[in-house]
Formats: structure tokens, C-alpha cells, sequence
């Protein structure tokens, strides 16, 4: 019973502190030992007065007298001294028979005493072998001090020893004493029992104690430190793929959670620079593949005026203005890079400026209407914004928003009539714009993903669907640096409606 609620007194503490571990298991060295010696020693003094009654015929119910030596070796011939009187009244002759003598000494040696009987001033029987001359000078004169079966005559020297005395007349009528000397110096079997047998159980307390709080400590402590050295080590070899779990809530376990979350931050770091690096070689693909096709009708166009394959002014000024819009794809798509490494870094130059919704949608209209124009596709616009609603944003990067949608819905017109809506509407706090094709549209398992960088719906590469593949991904950047939102629509070989919203200006008037 004490084995186990000492173990779930460790299992308990198993989940505390580091610093009310350490003082639960000094209250657990100081007290527990001493709670379960006191137990013991209660439990074996209790068999040992039971032993010490049935071996010395000690019956009493008050055991205060085991705390007195003397006391208690007194009790021991009580029951000797009693019948000896009994003797020394009805047949005295009897203290003259060697035999009888003989018996009782035997009785006696069994309770650390001895019989002694005196004749006149002979010694005619001594249950210890010491000399005679001394052993009188040592005994108490007839008819001295009167003794009882509870009292006794105390006498120091080189043996501390307790006599009760019983005058008798023998037959002749010469004064006799029988004598019982208890020697109190050497102690009882039985105490001699108890106490090493107290010794065994203290030090069998002491060493289960000791060894409960080493397993203890040892499974709190010196394990967790363990595996962190196996994760300390396996980080140094370059292995993130690992966890480190420890279920305890003290130090040791708060100090091992930091330890995890520090390996699955570098383990994502790790994942996210192999990404980064996966999309920069992508993108650096994607820019050389789509370089490659306006330079190659850069060189062309210009090798037929160095040749004189344009031999009239007007083939000069259609080869001329052809090499200039290559030139200006190829700008655009630097543009694209330099503006994509400013992303990455969130470097990206905002210049916010309040501005009025209806003048600058008008403007942002009228200029994209010019370039659809002369690629053949139509523009509508509707406005439903009032006059005098406002916004905070960036003129130039609102502006590329508008132009990376428009552009990638015009990649993908594949109506013999391609046709650009685009509608300005007032969504109670924000500014809605919606910018809808009538182009092949995006399948469903697609749309989802359409803002991810160098995501294309077609993986196909050619000179009509050209592009970086990050023109949605900085729309939606810049979108949210603004505070608004982007998502889209779409239904296959019908079109595509992409939506932003920007958050309405709005004045605060102190009262």
C-alpha cells in the first residue's frame, strides 16, 4: 500500500514545475521516511510486546513501563518472586534441594536474572559463576529493606544490577534470604530483535525512497535532454524530418516544445527557400520563353530593312513599329520581373494619394479603349459609383491591377468578336470593380488557383498565351496591400468575370 501511493505521488508530480518537482521530492526525503519508519516501528513494537508477554508472562494493558528499563526487567520476575514467596511461607526446606534451586535459576537465566540463596552468612546456592566472597559483600542483610514482586534493591558498580530480597526461617531455625539479581546492563533478545529489525526497515525505507525519486528524476529529466541531443544532432547533419515529444508541462518539457517548433520553423523555412528557388527557375524559364518570341520578330523585321526586303516607305514603317511593340512586350516583361523581386521582398513603392472614383475609372477606361481598339476588340464601361465618391489608393499600381486583368483576358479571347466589359459599382463600404471577357474561360478545377504565382490554366506555350504567369498574383498583392479583396467567376467557352474591391474614403468629423 505504500509502494503505490508513493508511485502516484511521482505520477502526480510527474507534471508540475521543474522547481515544485524539486520541492515535493525534499518533502518526500524528509517526511516520507519518517511517516513509514514511525509506521514500522509501531507495527514491530507491537509484536514484540506481544512476544515479550507470552515469553516473560508479562500481562498488563499499560505498556508505560517499557519506556524504564528497571521497571521493565522488574515485571519480567514478578511472576518468580510471587511463587518463591509462596515457597519460602509453606516449605522453606525446599530452598536447601539443589534440584529445585537448579530449576528455577533456569527460569530465571531466561529473563537475564539469577537465584541466590543465603544461610547465616554462607552462600549455599549461586546461579552465576562469580565468586562468593563478593557476592555476599554485595547482597542486602537479612531482614534489611522489604520487597515486593514490584520493587527491588538497585545496586551500581562495575554491574548494574536490581535484587529483591525474600527472608525465610529454615527447619534449624537459622535465618535464610533467596535472592533475585536482574542484570540491567544487557538488554533483552527481544529489543535486541526490534531494533535491528527497525535498523533493516529504516534503511529498506531510505533506499526505496532513494531509488523512487533517482527513476523519477531520471525519466523527467535525464530522458527529454537525451532526445534533445538526438535533434541537436540530426539538425547538425541536415535531417529536419523528425519531432521531438515530450509530454510533461515542467521546464524540461516547455524548453522541448520550443525545440520542436524551432525545427518545424526551419524544417518550413527550408520548404519555402526549395519553393522560392523552384519559382524563380520557373520564372526565369518563363521570361527567357516569352523574350524569345519578340526577339525573334525583333530580328527579323530588322534583318528585312538591313537586307531591303522593306523597299517601300510604307513596309519601313510597318517593320519599324512592329520592332517598336516587340520592344515594348519585352519591356513589360522586365517591368513584370523587377516589380515580382520587389513582391518577394515587400518592397513594392505605393505612393497613396485620395482620389476620386468616377474621374479616374473614366481615364483608366479611355486609355486601356485606345490599345483594345486597334487589336479589334470591343470595351464597354458602366459606371454606378455617384460623382463624389472617394478612395485612398495608388493611381499607377490601381492602375496595373487593371491592366494585368484586361491583359489576360485578352490572351485568352478565342470569339471571332472578343468583347471587355468593365463596370464600377458601389458595394456599401468598398468600390467594386468587375472586368468580365467573353473569352474560353477557366475550367472549375483551375479557378481556385489562378492568383498563385506561374500558375497556368494552359500549359501550352506559344505566342498567342505568352506571359510571366505572376500578372494575377501582382494584381492580388496589390489589391490587398490597398485592403481590398480579389476572386473570380467563370463558366467554360463563356467567359471570365474577375471582381477587386477597394475600401471607400471616408472623412471623420470630431463633434
Amino acid at each position: 500500500m505504500t509502494f503505490y501511493g508513493s508511485f502516484l505521488i511521482v505520477i502526480v508530480v510527474g507534471r508540475m514545475k521543474l522547481k515544485t518537482k524539486i520541492m515535493i521530492s525534499f518533502c518526500i526525503i524528509l517526511f516520507v521516511p519518517i511517516l513509514l519508519s514511525a509506521a514500522v516501528l509501531f507495527s514491530f513494537q507491537r509484536i514484540q510486546i506481544r512476544a515479550i508477554e507470552q515469553t516473560y508472562g508479562v500481562e498488563d494493558e499499560d505498556y508505560s513501563y517499557f519506556s524504564n528499563a528497571m521497571q521493565l526487567m522488574s515485571r519480567f520476575t514478578q511472576k518468580t518472586f510471587e511463587e518463591l514467596s509462596e515457597v519460602a511461607e509453606s516449605d522453606p526446606a525446599r530452598f536447601e534441594d539443589e534440584g529445585y534451586l537448579g530449576e528455577m535459576n533456569l527460569r530465571l537465566r531466561e529473563k537475564n536474572s539469577y537465584l541466590v540463596v543465603r544461610k547465616g552468612g554462607e552462600l549455599i546456592y549461586s546461579g552465576m559463576d562469580i565468586a562468593a566472597e563478593k557476592l555476599l559483600n554485595g547482597l542486602p542483610q537479612y531482614g534489611g529493606e522489604e520487597t515486593d514482586p514490584n520493587t527491588g534493591v538497585y545496586v551500581d558498580g562495575e554491574q548494574q544490577t536490581l535484587i529483591k530480597q525474600i527472608d525465610f526461617v529454615c527447619a534449624d531455625g537459622a535465618p535464610g534470604s533467596v535472592f533475585i539479581i536482574t542484570i540491567l546492563e544487557e538488554p533483552i533478545p527481544e529489543i535486541r530483535n526490534l531494533m535491528s529489525d527497525a535498523l533493516i526497515a529504516i534503511l529498506l525505507i531510505l533506499l526505496s525512497t532513494a531509488c523512487m525519486l533517482t527513476v523519477w528524476i531520471y525519466t523527467s529529466m535525464v530522458t527529454p535532454i537525451r532526445r534533445l541531443r538526438t535533434a541537436a544532432q540530426n539538425i547538425k547533419n541536415g535531417n529536419l524530418d523528425f519531432t521531438v515529444t515530450v509530454e510533461s508541462d515542467d521546464e524540461i518539457g516547455e524548453l522541448c516544445r520550443g525545440f520542436e517548433e524551432m525545427r518545424q520553423r526551419l524544417k518550413d523555412n527550408a520548404e519555402e527557400k526549395l519553393s522560392d528557388e523552384r519559382e524563380n527557375r520557373m520564372l526565369i524559364s518563363n521570361i527567357a520563353h516569352d523574350l524569345r518570341t519578340p526577339i525573334t520578330a525583333v530580328k527579323g523585321y530588322a534583318e528585312g530593312l538591313i537586307d531591303g526586303v522593306a523597299d517601300t516607305p510604307e513596309k519601313q514603317e510597318r517593320y519599324l513599329r512592329t520592332i517598336y511593340n516587340k520592344a515594348n512586350e519585352m519591356d513589360t516583361l522586365i517591368n513584370e520581373l523587377t516589380l515580382y523581386a520587389k513582391i518577394d521582398t515587400n518592397r513594392i513603392p505605393y505612393n497613396f494619394v485620395r482620389m476620386n472614383v468616377t474621374e479616374y475609372f473614366n481615364d483608366c477606361v479611355e486609355e486601356i479603349g485606345l490599345d483594345l481598339e486597334a487589336k479589334g476588340i470591343g470595351l464597354s464601361y458602366s459606371n454606378y459609383v455617384d460623382e463624389d465618391v472617394r478612395i485612398i489608393a495608388d493611381p499607377e499600381q490601381l492602375k496595373r491591377v487593371v491592366n494585368n486583368i484586361v491583359g489576360n483576358s485578352v490572351k485568352y479571347l478565342d470569339k471571332q468578336r472578343g468583347m471587355i466589359h468593365v463596370r464600377v459599382k458601389d458595394v456599401g463600404d468598398f468600390v467594386q470593380v468587375e472586368i468580365e471577357d467573353n473569352g474560353r474561360g477557366i475550367a472549375a478545377r483551375d479557378l481556385p488557383y489562378i492568383f498563385d504565382r506561374f500558375y497556368r490554366a494552359d500549359a501550352s506555350r506559344n505566342s498567342m498565351t505568352g506571359g510571366s504567369g505572376i500578372g494575377l498574383s501582382i494584381a492580388r498583392k496589390i489589391v490587398e496591400d490597398h485592403g481590398g479583396k480579389i476572386w473570380a467567376t467563370s463558366k467554360e467557352s463563356i467567359g471570365t468575370v474577375m471582381y477587386f474591391v477597394v475600401r471607400k474614403y471616408q472623412e471623420v468629423f470630431n463633434e
